[in-house]
Parts: C-alpha cells; structure tokens; sequence
C-alpha cells in the first residue's frame, strides 16, 4: 500500500469550508435578490447568449423513509399521489421560467437529485421527461444524470431510465456493512446493489457512480475497510466519498442519530487516509474533493486534458454555463447572478400559485466576486492559476491585488501542498487532497467573517 497523503497533514488540515460548488457560497445569498432581478438576469441571456448550452437540475423531495444522517431537502411520505401534485407545480415553473427565458435552448446537462428521483412512477418520470423536452432541447452527448436508490429500482426501472435518455446513474451506497446501515436507517443488502450495478452495465449506461460516506455511526476502520474492498470489488467507474457531518442543531433526521456512537475523529481520519489509498491501488484517479474516477471515465479524462469544470452537481466535464434550478429548494445560476427556490412545498406551491416564480433568495454577484470566482474554479478543476490569464480576464495586477493571499499561501507553500513563482499557482500532488484549504485562501467571505461553524470540515 502506498500513503497518498499522510494522516498527519489531514489532521493538521481538518478544519471547516465550503464546498465551492460556487462562489460565493450559498450561505451568502440574500433575501433582497427578488423574482424581479432573477427574471432580469433571464431576459439578459435571452438577449445576448442564446446559443450558449444549458445546465437543468431538477429537485425531487420525496423519500419513502427517512435516512438519519441525511442533510437534504427532503419530504418524508409514503403517499405516492403527492409526487402527481408536485408535477403539475413543476409544469407551471418551466412555462414560468419560458415565458421570459425563450423555449429551445440547448441543454447539455440534466440531473435529477432529491429526495429520491426513483419515487416517481415510471408513468411520471415520462411526464416530467416529455415537460422538458417541450422546453429544452436535449443535445446529443450530453450529460444526462439521475440519482437512484437501490432500494426503489429494479432491472426494468433501469431499462426505462435509459430509454428515458439518462446516461449516468448515482448509486446512493453510503457504507455495506449491515450494522451501520441499521444504525443510520438505510438497510440494503450488498447483492442488492451488486445485482443492479450488473444490470446497469449490461443496459448501457456511460458512467456508473456510487456514493460513500464516512464517520457514520457503529463503523470503524475494520469495518468501512471492507466496504472500500466491496467497493473496488464492485469497480464503479466513478466513487463520491463524503464525510459525514453531524449537525443535529440543523438537521432534525440527525437527531435519531447516538452520537456516542459516531467514530472518533482520530478513526474517521484513518478510514479517509485507508479510503484514499485503496481507491489509489485500485488505479482510480482523485479528481478533486472527495471525487475518484477509473482512469478512462469522462472525468478523469476532462481531469487530464484541464477541462474540468465545477458546479452545484459537484465536477462535471460540461463546460461552465448557465445553470436553470426547478423544484423546491432548488439553486440555479444565470449570468452573474445565483437564486434559490422556496425551501418548503407550501411556499414553492404559494408563489406559483400566485404565477410567481419562487424565488425567495439570492444574489448579484460583484466584480471582487468573480474574481475570486474565477481563481477558486481554477485551483478547484484545473489545479493551476496562471497569472497572466487573471490578469487579462480581470485588469488586475495579481499580485497585487491578492498581496494577503499570497503572504497566506506560504504556511500551504511549507506543508508541500502548492508551489508559487513568479507566473502561477500551482496544486501539487498531495495538495489536490486539501484543494478545499487551498481555495479558501481566496474567500474574501471567509478572510472578513471568521464563524465557518455554518460549514462541514473539509475531510
């Protein structure tokens, strides 16, 4: 086994961050960002960049039970009738969003998430497809991504997701071992997954994504061991490992969960540093925060060729675009702008209702703020900040504009995690496990408001 990266440099850099699935984050947004400025930021792409591809994410709430460690948006319900409810709302936000926005724009991008987008029948599912396709048009090649719970799917739902046009599934997997799976509310048999896994493969899907998280309650080193075997046994073509972050303050479900029983942080850094080097033996290649690939996956190609790009879904090989959010909770991004929908049915309902888009938040993004955009995207996917390039974009002078950061970048400079010269910034090989810490050198959010409490820790 070779150490990819040393338990003593994780532990030294276990500390809270964003995700940077956009900057600013979405902590930022406020409630004087109105459906008005929204609907401006829409008739300003309709004038000026039509033919740029789209992004859509689509939110479906609904869960059939609750998973306890879940941090989600989520509507817990048995009552599949709601689902129906729920679409009719939707259809009235496309026309909403049509209406002011032009109907056809190239879409290369679509992902549904939840909730559990597999708690829609097969009848809805063609519903919402059909409603989509009316409105957007799906171009060839594009990436066509839905999140499934194995527990909600068999081989025929597969075989209508790819018929539906999806060319990527996300296997919500989480940890094998049966006693944590009791413990977090999530029993799925291995097979279970296995079997479906298989089935995928044989129907034709491009990519194969499964889920893990660490820190759960009752698992340990040993145990979440074999689940990393199971999994490189199972070989994905890509793996999200997430660290699990218990926030019961914020989220109810968290609250069933004994936090006697969570891990320690020292074996939660241990089953990371076990993580990484298992899935590095196993030849996947580390995109970038908490993301592997197999080496001739989409992603890890993008990784190599520098055309890796990062939005709300997490990396993604589309270039950066626009970004159209339906359903409840949803955040999309136009042009310089983010918005964020109603968090609850009753107010996502209301506004439609009233033949409002439901935009209850957001935010206007400044010159400093794209900016800072632009050099935290490319630490992030390219692990490289050319200075000229910044400087040309912007009309900056870079080091002088970021005079602080650089002086900050010096303690990163000394644990071996980036190189600085006189024309860039470069992530090194051990830094691409810390490119979180990296990125936040450049928050000026962060720099100004030292509480990141709000935030999960970066491992």
């Amino acid at each position: 086994m070779t150490h990819v990266i040393s338990e003593t440099l994780l532990k030294r850099f276990d500390i809270p961050g964003p995700r940077y699935t956009s900057y600013p984050t979405a902590d930022r947004f406020v409630e004087a960002f109105t459906e008005a400025d929204y609907i401006q930021a829409l008739e300003q792409r309709r004038a000026g960049s039509m033919a740029l591809p789209l992004s859509i994410y689509v939110h479906v709430p609904f869960c059939e039970s609750v998973c306890y460690y879940c941090a989600c948006n989520k509507v817990i319900t048995k009552h599949h009738d709601k689902a129906a409810e729920y679409l009719r709302y939707l259809a009235r936000e496309v026309e909403l969003q049509v209406e002011h926005f032009g109907r056809g724009h190239s879409v290369s991008q679509l992902h549904l998430g939840g909730g559990t987008p597999t708690f829609l029948s097969d009848d809805e599912l063609d519903d919402l497809m059909a409603m989509i396709r009316r409105s957007f048009a799906l171009v060839p090649g594009g990436e066509y991504s839905i999140e499934v719970d194995p527990r909600t799917v068999t081989v025929d739902r597969l075989k209508k997701l790819h018929q539906l046009g999806f060319n990527r599934l996300s296997f919500g997997v989480q940890d094998f071992d049966p006693v944590v799976q009791k413990a977090v509310h999530r029993v799925q048999p291995a097979e279970q997954v296995y079997a479906l896994v298989q089935s995928a493969r044989e129907i034709g899907f491009d990519s194969l994504n499964v889920d893990l998280i660490y820190g759960l309650p009752l698992q340990t080193p040993e145990s979440f061991a074999r689940t990393l075997a199971q999994v490189n046994a199972l070989r994905p073509d890509r793996i999200a490992l997430y660290a699990y972050a218990h926030l019961p303050a914020r989220f109810k479900p968290q609250r069933r969960i004994v936090a006697a029983e969570l891990p320690s942080p020292a074996d939660k850094l241990s089953m990371l540093s076990a993580s990484l080097d298992a899935f590095s033996d196993s030849g996947y290649v580390y995109v970038g925060m908490d993301h592997f690939a197999l080496p001739d996956d989409a992603l890890a190609v993008a990784k190599r060729q520098g055309r890796l790009h990062r939005n709300f879904q997490g990396y993604s090989t589309q270039p950066d675009c626009d970004l159209i959010a339906l359903g409840v909770s949803a955040i999309g991004r136009i042009g310089a702008t983010y918005s964020q929908n109603a968090k609850t049915l009753d107010e996502y309902y209301d506004a439609l209702d009233q033949g409002r888009l439901p935009i209850v938040r957001g935010l206007a993004v400044t010159r400093d703020d794209l900016l800072r955009r632009a050099v935290i995207m490319a630490l992030m996917c390219q692990g490289r900040v050319q200075f000229e390039s910044i400087e040309l974009g912007h009309l900056i002078d870079f080091k002088a504009y970021f005079a602080r950061e650089l002086e900050s970048l010096k303690d990163l400079q000394a644990h071996g995690l980036v190189t600085v010269d006189d024309a860039a910034i470069e992530v090194t090989a051990t830094g691409w496990y810390l490119v979180r810490a990296i990125a936040m050198t450049f928050d000026r959010n962060l720099q100004v408001d030292q509480d990141r409490a709000r935030f999960s820790k970066i491992i």
